[in-house]
């Protein structure tokens, strides 16, 4: 049988399967059945920004940002169901629960001083921390330039008060996506996770009001972190945490020879169960053992040293349709 150990961020872990964060990871019964069921690592629900300045006398908690009503009341009662004292709590008492690692995660917009807050999150005994920013440009008069500087701000800001290993977990709409990993590398982070699944909109055309679009991924949207992680392993060093699309041990597979050193899953998690982590470390271990890897590094980026491998045809949007004969 493989051997699945390796290590993320500079932890160990017994496998490259991660419980992502959400709903079932919000709580210290959801951390210890990911455990239970085979996760090497379990990244706990984010903290959101808005919460920890409500908690520091923020204003109203919004960071500046612009939230409907509804989302406010949402965060409101969030600041004080699981605010951020009761979430450095949830950090000590999932870390007694079980024998992974445990990430810490905050969903953050801003540059603002909640990131003192970091530190207390290293001292709650947290493994590590991922950070969550989804920056949404609404304005035109904002530049690619401007959002990724605020980018890195938020991440040097949060470097210089932890020595925990860091991540970012960012959405794939950036003018030069290269560009934008390299510079949060050089930031400060040991890591990228590709993607961040924003959840979608629809419309009501009658009531005209927006309503919650698809909320889990399936296996098909793997395809986009795929292209991105082939693209950028060779060219940078960090470690690469797929998410979003991974359901199977196969789809494991593809993320892991793509470059991956972990992936992350929660959809999953809703649609299958909890238990699932057990199918697909399975899966992942028989494809392992089918292919002739003795071990999960072994298999990594072996994709980049296929003769198959051409950079220039993973960057032609359009080749995928020579590839697959379709018009």
């Amino acid at each position: 049988m493989a051997d699945l150990r390796t290590t993320y961020l500079g932890l160990s872990v017994r496998n490259p399967i991660l419980a992502s964060s959400c709903g079932i990871t919000a709580t210290v019964n959801g951390v210890r059945r990911c455990a239970e069921a085979g996760a090497g690592a379990v990244v706990l629900k984010s903290l959101f920004e808005e919460q920890i300045l409500a908690e520091l006398g923020g204003a109203d908690g919004s960071a500046g940002s612009a939230f409907p009503d509804e989302a406010r009341a949402y965060l409101h009662e969030l600041e004080h169901s699981h605010g951020p004292r009761s979430y450095l709590r949830f950090i000590e008492d999932a870390k007694k629960a079980v024998d992974v690692p445990v990430i810490a995660s905050v969903n953050c917009v801003s540059g603002e001083r909640w990131m003192d807050y970091a530190a207390q999150i290293e001292a709650a005994g947290a493994d590590a921390l991922e950070l969550n920013i989804a920056l949404m440009p609404l304005s035109p008069d904002e530049t690619a330039g401007q959002i990724e500087e605020h980018l890195f701000s938020i991440v040097r800001g949060v470097r210089n008060h932890t020595k925990l290993p860091l991540t970012v977990k960012i959405g794939p709409y950036f003018t030069a996506l290269p560009r934008v990993i390299s510079a949060t590398i050089e930031a400060g982070l040991e890591g990228v996770v590709l993607f961040n699944r924003f959840y979608q909109l629809d419309i009501d055309p009658v009531a005209l009001k927006p309503i919650p679009g698809n909320r889990y991924s399936d296996s098909d949207e793997l395809v986009l972190p795929l292209r991105w992680v082939s693209i950028l392993y060779p060219k940078i060093s960090c470690d690469f945490s797929v998410s979003t699309g991974v359901h199977t041990g196969i789809d494991a597979a593809k993320a892991i020879v793509a470059g991956a050193r972990v992936v992350q899953i929660a959809s999953a998690l809703y649609t299958q169960k909890v238990s699932v982590i057990s199918r697909i470390l399975l899966e992942l271990s028989d494809w392992l053992d089918a292919n002739g890897y003795a071990t999960v590094d072994d298999a990594r980026g072996r994709f980049a040293t296929s003769e198959h491998y051409r950079p220039e045809d993973l960057e032609r949007v359009q080749y995928v349709k020579a590839l697959t004969g379709t018009q």
